[in-house]
């Protein structure tokens, strides 16, 4: 058999093998639909968790946090977690909220191990440039204000494994109200 007819049978199997696959993967999707209340299975959790280890660039992934973690530092971690994330993540990092449930996919429980294992320049990066196809927005601001500012969440994330009712209970207060709340506790305050 000639060289190019070899070539061009293997061009041919390896064309109706991604056909197949290609195939196989529509009907799997079809078959689960698009909702987002079905919980991805290990295969699209390994796949999304070795993606995001690829996304994230070496140089950042072995940076230090340059912010001491002091208890001020780590409560204004806290006080921003509560007003920025804990809608999503919940206000002890489990992702168990109404806006968390929603989405696809869920969030992440901050204090497991996925989380706690990332080093401190891979969360920074997460809570700066965000994560593509899930609900984590990039809060990159451009600024060295903005930059602290992740690295105190860095610390708190860190906290969110230990954190006590007490610790709760003051992040309830820090958390932002709608304003039909806002509006309804002014009205009965008069």
């Amino acid at each position: 058999m000639s060289r190019v007819k070899v070539v061009l049978i293997a061009g041919a199997v390896l064309v109706a093998v991604a056909a197949a696959a290609g195939t196989a993967v529509f009907a799997w999707i079809g078959s689960r639909g698009i909702s987002a209340h079905a919980e991805p299975g290990l295969i699209e959790t390994t796949v999304a968790r070795s993606m995001r280890q690829l996304a994230i660039p070496r140089h950042d992934r072995g940076r230090i946090n340059p912010v001491k973690a002091t208890p001020e530092v780590v409560a204004e971690g806290m006080a921003h977690y509560a007003d920025h994330c804990a809608a999503c993540h919940a206000n002890d990092g489990s992702g168990e909220t109404e806006i968390g449930l929603g989405l696809y996919p869920k969030p992440p429980d901050l204090r497991q191990s996925a989380t706690q294992s990332l080093t401190d320049g891979e969360l920074f990066y997460v809570i700066e440039n965000g994560v593509r196809l899930t609900g984590m927005p990039a809060w990159s601001t451009g600024t060295k204000e903005g930059e602290t500012a992740s690295w105190h969440l860095v610390h708190f994330i860190r906290r969110l494994p230990r954190l006590t009712e007490d610790d709760i209970a003051q992040m309830e207060k820090l958390n932002p109200r709608s304003t039909r709340h806002a509006h309804s506790s002014t009205t009965h305050a008069h």
